[in-house]
């Protein structure tokens, strides 16, 4: 006699593997929202805090800020590159 034991006890396995995904992904999201939302990088609500760009700046121009302040570009350099990407500041 198989008491029940019979086919589908070899699956029980994959269900409790399931039920555990879900519940990992559920605090995932849970974490997720309560940490500022579901979206994320530059553009999320109007504050520019650690991390994001003030508004209006674009990713090449904190590249060669970052350029600029770790000295691998003059001053002269810094400008022309500003120039040529439309954002130069006098």
């Amino acid at each position: 006699m198989m008491w029940g034991y019979g086919q589908s006890m070899g699956w029980m396995w994959l269900w409790g593997l399931v039920l555990l995904i879900g519940i990992a992904l559920l605090v995932l999201l849970a974490i997720r929202i309560a940490g500022g939302g579901l979206r994320g990088g530059y553009g999320s609500g109007s504050s520019h805090g650690h991390g994001n760009p003030p508004p209006g700046a674009s990713r090449a121009h904190e590249i060669l800020d970052e350029r600029f302040a770790r000295g691998d570009l003059t001053e002269d350099q810094y400008r022309g590159h500003l120039k040529v990407l439309g954002e130069g500041r006098q």
